[in-house]
């Protein structure tokens, strides 16, 4: 939906095709922390993207509610890191992107957040990471697309591309063929069932994690929690997402009870307050994993015209306005906003990708 709103404000005409509902796979399902998760781990051009949406998503979300009245919830609710072996690459990565870095000892941190478990002897806080709350934020896009007038069509999938001379010419649907000289696929997980089995495929596999959502009073939790691989993220509300597995499933969907009792327990250790509040909603989302979490964006090296924005991992919605916007400046063939070379698709660039997930933190 981004992508297809900055093609049309250049003055293409686009036309959106989802084969479900729009927004409601891995956007819809996921926590909204705008920031990779432990994103000093990640190679540079992750970080990259994420500091160019960083510098926008306020505004986005401002102008959003602006123009449909629905609120995406952005709010600067600052995140902290309770890993203590993570300070070396903090430093670090704090130094070489600009992003306030504070170590806070015990006093410190249960005064930033005063409802933490006492076993918790200290930790780091980023105060310039915000939360975006995803729901909304689909919800408000689809209604900006409807306001602006760009065609969509929920309910068609699409099923195959034609080509012909090296060149992509329209796409096959449940509902018929339409014929286009340019077609971006930001598919998610299922982006490289498109791409026809004689081209060089895309690395993009489906990596289900789930999340649940408890239901706690306003303020309890003030702050992102990150500790041990997973995050507590505290709404305007007070509901708590606690999230989130990495699960290599393929395509399923389903949700477990031995996830929801491990995200339940690593919550009240955390937070042994939340013991007194139960679980409202417990479900899972599929995201499309890359090597090195770098996406793919960026015209196919074998098929004319066809583009691709996907490829994410656990980014989607922390990389989503960069990401949208160096998407359409590629298939208009404008000056990128960034760099495109690290999101392409060439063969020296997925050699690029298999070195970076090499150095990639366990």
């Amino acid at each position: 939906m981004l992508t297809a709103r900055c093609l049309s404000d250049a003055g293409a005409h686009v036309l959106l095709l989802e084969r479900g509902h729009l927004g409601r796979e891995a956007s819809w399902a996921a926590g909204g922390i705008l920031s990779p998760l432990y994103p000093w781990r990640y190679p540079a051009p992750v970080n990259q993207m994420a500091a160019a949406s960083q510098r926008v998503y306020a505004r986005l979300a401002n102008n959003l509610k602006d123009e449909t009245g629905i609120d995406p919830e952005w709010i600067q609710s600052g995140m902290l890191v309770l890993d203590a072996q993570e300070q070396e690459s903090m430093q670090r990565w704090s130094t070489d992107f600009g992003m306030p870095l504070e170590q806070l000892d015990w006093n410190a941190l249960h005064h930033c957040e005063p409802t933490l478990a006492s076993s918790f002897n200290g930790g780091f806080w980023l105060p310039t990471i915000a939360q975006i709350r995803s729901p909304q934020l689909g919800k408000a896009l689809r209604a900006n697309l409807d306001a602006r007038g760009i065609e969509y069509r929920e309910h068609t999938e699409v099923l195959s591309l034609g080509v012909k001379d090296g060149a992509v010419t329209s796409v096959k649907t449940v509902q018929g063929v339409i014929y286009a000289g340019r077609v971006l696929i930001a598919s998610g997980a299922w982006s490289a069932r498109l791409v026809p089995p004689q081209y060089m495929p895309i690395e993009v596999e489906p990596v289900r994690g789930q999340i649940i959502l408890i239901k706690a009073p306003p303020r309890l939790l003030r702050r992102i929690i990150l500790y041990d691989g997973d995050y507590l993220i505290p709404r305007r509300n007070g509901r708590i997402l606690a999230g989130s597995t990495l699960e290599d499933v393929g395509f399923d969907k389903a949700t477990t009870a031995q996830a929801r009792t491990q995200l339940r327990t690593k919550a009240v250790e955390w937070v042994p307050a939340l013991s007194d509040y139960p679980i409202l909603h417990h479900w899972s989302g599929l995201r499309p994993g890359s090597p090195a979490g770098i996406p793919y964006i960026g015209e196919h090296p074998g098929i004319r015209g066809l583009f691709f924005n996907t490829g994410h991992f656990r980014c989607g919605v922390a990389l989503a306005p960069a990401s949208a916007q160096l998407a359409a400046d590629l298939v208009l063939g404008r000056t990128p906003t960034l760099p495109p070379e690290p999101y392409a698709l060439t063969p020296s660039a997925r050699l690029d990708r298999a070195m970076s997930t090499l150095k990639l933190s366990p």
